[in-house]
């Protein structure tokens, strides 16, 4: 699954270390979402959606 999670986080400024706190993640967990080798759950997925105030079709995309 493609994702914007790395745009978004640069785009705030944040670290990864950063975002994962404030999701209660690791840096790793971040880093994995970031380069695709790990799919969120759908709990984890909301969290970030609502972090970044958007909808999680707009951050989360399907690969065709």
């Amino acid at each position: 699954m493609r994702n914007d999670l790395r745009s978004l986080r640069a785009e705030r400024g944040l670290s990864q270390q950063a975002l994962g706190d404030a999701l209660g993640v690791s840096r790793q967990t971040v880093n994995s979402l970031e380069v695709g080798k790990y799919d969120p759950s759908l709990p984890l997925a909301i969290r970030i959606a609502r972090f970044f105030g958007r909808p999680v079709e707009d951050i989360f995309h399907l690969d065709d």
